[in-house]
């Protein structure tokens, strides 16, 4: 039995080596966005279960002897998904709707193993400092360098990014783009790692 991780993040390859140290990666081929907006009206915090479930299910049907961990990261602010930004504008607004607000870090998980699947989400609450000419010029700064390009919300909270949160409350590896506990725990109560 395999340990197949649906993802090619970078980070969490890295997160999933604090849980097991062999796994395996595959890419799960899905419209991402064509599934978002079929879930129009869903509660925004749900979406990224579903992206993770319907993930996990893709690879699971090519392995079903093997375990297939899918996740999904999304960024919810004033009751909208912030997904990854297109461009420099579009990172520099979200960057300043952010600001001086709280906002959810939802991380979707889900975990199937032959006919078992359990899913889960995970919710971490960020806050970023009031939008102020240091706050500004933080934002002016991290949005002239490759770092948010890639990421839900357009910041990464283990990189520069961090530079930019007042306060966080809850699992910070969540915001990274991975509960590794909560996720630990799953996959011991399956008997994996």
């Amino acid at each position: 039995m395999k340990v197949i991780l649906a993802s090619l993040s970078p980070r969490r390859k890295e997160l999933m080596n604090l849980i097991i140290g062999g796994f395996d990666i595959e890419a799960a081929d899905i419209d991402e966005r064509a599934i978002e907006e079929s879930l129009t009206g869903t509660d925004p915090v749900k979406v990224s279960e579903a992206l993770a479930l319907e993930k996990a299910l893709v690879i699971a049907k090519a392995h079903p002897d093997d375990v297939v961990i899918g996740a999904d990261t999304s960024v919810i602010a004033n009751g909208k998904i912030l997904g990854k930004p297109r461009d420099r504008e579009e990172a520099k607004e979200m960057l300043t709707e952010l600001s001086g607000i709280e906002h959810v870090v939802a991380t979707g998980v889900a975990v199937i193993q032959g006919e078992k699947i359990i899913s889960f989400t995970e919710e971490t609450k960020v806050k970023f400092w009031d939008l102020d000419p240091y706050m500004e010029q933080k934002i002016e700064e991290y949005i002239d360098s490759d770092d948010p390009y890639d990421k839900a919300g357009g910041y990464g909270i283990q990189t520069k990014g961090a530079l930019l949160v007042e306060k966080i409350d809850g699992d910070y590896l969540n915001v990274v783009g991975l509960p590794v506990a909560r996720l630990a725990r799953v996959l011991s109560e399956m008997g994996v790692g």
